[in-house]
């Protein structure tokens, strides 16, 4: 038997099928991956050993299955799971066990998947390179000096490390895609509503949205197939069916795209894009063109203000979240030492708790919304957003689905671009539109520049997920996947 830990989630859900081997041995095998190496990687803020072999087990006894029954996954450490700790990467939560499961996690284990832990992550989502994480950065595999991108790098490093076959990301302004580029991996950000947000821990209430990460994009399929579905304990979860992405990308990895248009975004060009990504971009056009793909222009004139229109409504909504982070009902509780008013202990905690990019944001997002200042920002910003929806709803009426790369640059190194906050915020500069639109996107690796990955980005419309999954795979079939240097 081959390494466990190197085969596809198709292929250890498929392996454990036919009794060839126990999800008890694909757990341990996973486990004791992640013993090797996360002393170096940091992907992993808990893990659970104990939790996930009993999950297995209960798989192995016949009492759950399904397609990825037995098939170990990586949580994100902002979904709340019941009696294991759950911190959002900072401080104020540190220690915090909630009493209850978030929907996704609850159909994690209803699909009977042994979850193998809580991924480091850029505190309460707010970064692009897990540098932000209360707890110490996650590590690239693909060079251990670089970020594996943010804010979900720690699912993206265990999943490049092959600490895990599968993870759960969320994506705010890019969070699933970035991570996923620039570690090689395939990140997918599902339609706004499509996956369920109870049991998240808020950042932006609007644009949050989790979806499924994986190394190919049938594995990821077939993740976002167990979590995505209405939920009606989510009032903006949408009560529709979740299209059949797996078929989807079961039908673009045979690699016919004979009459897909895909349109390529004028206002991307002239980006600052390194010369690496671009030419890993381009030639992946051509790898499309040639299983029949027509590629057209198009013009979305407002994606030029999404940066600013996001880092004024997501640090808006994260303000107004994160006031429930008081030291009062839970988590860490500063100076209380009977001296001091309320108020002072709320202001300490707060002080103490939260790191400096979510200092930031709350800062921000106080002042737009205060008096006089909310129709001139985030009112405006709204606006803004509203334009963009219409550059994407214009764009879809020419197209199936607009490309570009995920990010303008790979893995950069640690501290290149914490002193400047613009400079790491560039790193969202893609794919931010499609989260203030709410539509599905998808990052597959596509090359390498300089040694590390690039990513491929697709954007669908609204509740056209399978679009982007069938392009993904075709992508896929032509260029394949990327294996970092071994650990």
């Amino acid at each position: 038997m081959s390494d466990l830990t190197r085969l596809s989630a198709a292929e250890l859900a498929s392996l454990m099928g036919k009794r060839e081997v126990s999800a008890v041995e694909v757990a341990t095998a996973h486990l004791d991956r992640i013993d090797a190496v996360d002393e170096r990687v940091h992907a992993f803020l808990h893990v659970d050993r104990a939790g996930a072999l009993e999950a297995a087990a209960a798989v192995d006894r016949g009492e759950i299955t399904g397609p990825l029954a037995g098939v170990p996954i990586a949580v994100k450490d902002v979904m709340a799971t019941k009696g294991i700790p759950t911190t959002a990467a900072s401080k104020i939560l540190e220690g915090w066990k909630p009493p209850y499961d978030a929907t996704i996690v609850e159909r994690l284990k209803a699909a009977g998947m042994p979850i193998l832990g809580k991924t480091n992550m850029d505190e309460f989502a707010m970064g692009s390179s897990t540098e932000y994480s209360a707890y110490g950065p996650s590590k690239n595999p693909w060079d251990l000096g670089r970020i594996p991108g943010g804010s979900g790098g720690g699912s993206a490093a265990a999943l490049a490390a092959y600490e895990a076959p599968l993870a759960i990301g969320t994506d705010t302004g890019g969070s699933i895609r970035q991570p996923g580029a620039v570690t090689g991996t395939v990140g997918a950000k599902p339609t706004y509503g499509g996956t369920s947000r109870y049991g998240l821990i808020a950042f932006s209430s609007s644009l949050d949205t989790p979806g499924p990460c994986g190394r190919t994009v049938e594995d990821t399929a077939l993740l976002h197939a167990v979590i995505a579905g209405h939920d009606p304990r989510d009032s903006t979860s949408i009560p529709q069916s979740v299209p059949d992405v797996v078929a989807a990308a079961r039908r673009g990895a045979t690699g016919d795209l004979t009459g897909v248009k895909l349109g390529l975004v004028k206002e991307f060009a002239g980006d600052g894009s390194e010369p690496g990504v671009t030419a890993a971009f381009r030639e992946s056009l051509e790898a499309l063109v040639k299983l029949g793909a027509e590629v057209v222009e198009v013009s979305c004139p407002h994606f030029q203000y999404a940066l600013p229109a996001y880092y004024l409504i997501a640090p808006s909504e994260c303000s107004s979240n994160l006031a429930r982070f008081d030291g009062v009902r839970y988590g860490l509780r500063s100076g209380d030492d009977g001296s001091r008013s309320l108020e002072e202990v709320m202001s300490l905690t707060r002080d103490e708790g939260f790191g400096p990019e979510v200092k930031r944001r709350i800062i921000l997002g106080t002042y737009a919304l205060s008096s006089g200042y909310y129709d001139a920002y985030y009112g405006q910003a709204q606006k803004v957003r509203t334009l963009i929806t219409r550059d994407f709803q214009a764009a879809f009426e020419q197209v199936d689905v607009l490309v570009s790369p995920t990010t303008p640059f790979v893995a950069f190194p640690f501290g290149s671009r914490t002193s400047d906050p613009y400079q790491m915020y560039l790193a969202d500069l893609f794919t931010i539109p499609t989260n203030l639109y709410g539509g599905p996107a998808i990052s597959v690796p596509c090359g390498l520049s300089e040694g590390l990955p690039v990513g491929f980005q697709i954007m669908a419309p609204t509740l056209a997920d399978d679009r982007m999954y069938r392009v993904a795979a075709a992508l896929e079939s032509a260029v394949g996947t990327f294996t970092p240097p071994a650990l």
